[in-house]
């Protein structure tokens, strides 16, 4: 179904974000990413306490590709 929009102003978007305005069957952002952390790195709330001593991360990617892009 058709829409109307009104005026839109756009400041700024990133590289791995999508912008639609209308009708849209499937958006896609193409990017990736890798994160390698501790255990205890994306903890977040009120009162956590997080004890590992002496926490060590091995990381061994035999591919070296985990999402390509094409």
């Amino acid at each position: 179904m058709p829409a109307k929009v009104g005026a839109v102003k756009i400041n700024s978007i990133s590289s791995s974000s999508i912008f639609n305005i209308g009708d849209v069957y499937s958006m896609n952002p193409e990017s990736t990413a890798k994160t390698y952390a501790g255990g205890g790195s994306f903890n977040s709330g009120d009162g956590i306490h997080v004890n590992l001593d002496n926490s060590n991360i091995y990381v061994y990617d035999k591919d070296n590709i985990d999402q390509p892009i094409s």
